[in-house]
């Protein structure tokens, strides 16, 4: 047993430098671990200055003074900023606390929908099915009520919080981007001098997690805008809610785009009924997640990632639960980067013995 583990050992850990990129690692993730919630804006600003870096970078190649560049890239995501907080943000909570008011009178008329299924499928659904699913659905509506109450009575230390983000996440991407060299210089004097293995899968990382950190984001306003423009006229309900909810799905890979479509469907419902208007509002949904499936995702992630489907789940289940939205966010990302560590992990091949 000791010499099956000592020869483990060998193989794995006999070069320094994947014992020190290990230690980085196990070192990263109990920082993010313990300490996550306390960082979260110096992390949030870590974030978008990376997200904003390829545009800092793409001014700096076109022979825009650094400091101009950096100006440029800031003053645009200051309003962007200002733009979501001032015009998107008062329409999303207006259609957010319309949609609540007005749950109790969709609940009515989504349970007399489910009560004449019986009358028309009596071989398919019974009415002991159809008693049950009414008393699931107000038991998640009142769950949801609940939580909305819960979030109404805490609003005042969540507006202290929002507050808190929106003076020091600002301040801290401003000053990533300005003195990104000098960080870089900072954290490289901490490592050693020998780093190929950690230079190899740093420069790995940063190619690929960059297509896809961007790629994602540009997949969500995109998705999220051609849904809000759809919505809009068909005369759907809550759009600007429902193309969030849809911009925000396509974070989650798989899943996403199947649990979205449950409250679009079920708004369409209470609005039109089985009507000609709800069949040409599911054409068109179903139109724009097949391009952003088929058309718009092989465009913008030009350098895929090459994971099996039950390790992207299984990183969006693991780094969800133990992050949140990030978690699902940066699923992929930390599953590449988990795939690159062991792709460029040294090896000591075991001796063959000679055939006699």
């Amino acid at each position: 047993m000791f010499k099956v583990l000592r020869d483990w050992i060998q193989r794995y850990f006999s070069d320094e430098e994947a014992v020190v990129l290990a230690v980085l690692l196990s070192l990263s993730f109990a920082v993010v671990l313990t300490l996550g919630g306390m960082l979260a804006p110096v992390l949030a600003g870590m974030v978008l200055a990376y997200l904003m870096q390829g545009l800092v970078s793409a001014l700096e190649r076109l022979h825009v003074p650094s400091g101009v560049a950096v100006g440029v890239v800031f003053a645009l995501f200051m309003g962007a900023l200002a733009v979501f907080m001032l015009v998107l943000l008062p329409l999303l909570w207006h259609q957010f606390i319309t949609l609540f008011n007005e749950l109790p009178g969709m609940l009515g008329k989504w349970q007399s929908l489910l009560l004449l299924l019986p009358e028309q499928y009596p071989h398919l659904v019974s009415d002991e099915q159809v008693l049950r699913a009414i008393e699931v659905l107000r038991g998640e509506i009142g769950k949801f009520g609940q939580w909305a109450l819960t979030l109404s009575l805490s609003s005042l230390p969540l507006l202290v919080n929002i507050m808190i983000y929106l003076v020091l996440v600002p301040i801290l991407v401003f000053f990533f981007l300005k003195d990104r060299a000098m960080i870089g210089r900072w954290v490289r004097g901490y490592l050693p001098r020998e780093r190929t293995l950690i230079t190899r899968v740093a420069q790995d990382m940063n190619r690929q997690i960059a297509n896809y950190i961007r790629g994602k984001v540009i997949e969500i306003f995109i998705c999220g805008i051609a849904t809000y423009i759809a919505f809009v006229w068909l005369g759907l309900n809550y759009p600007a809610l429902l193309a969030l909810l849809v911009g925000l799905s396509v974070v989650v890979p798989y899943v996403g785009a199947v649990v979205v479509t449950v409250p679009v469907t079920l708004i369409a419902l209470f609005q039109w009924g089985w009507g000609d208007q709800f069949i040409y509002l599911m054409t068109v949904y179903g139109i724009i997640q097949a391009l952003d499936g088929n058309v718009l995702v092989p465009l913008l992630f030009s350098e895929a990632v090459n994971l099996h489907p039950v390790a992207i789940i299984c990183a969006v289940l693991l780094f969800g639960g133990l992050w949140g939205f990030w978690g699902v966010f940066f699923a992929i990302p930390l599953a590449t980067l988990f795939k690159a560590v062991l792709d460029a992990w040294p090896k000591q091949e075991p001796a063959v013995a000679p055939l006699i």
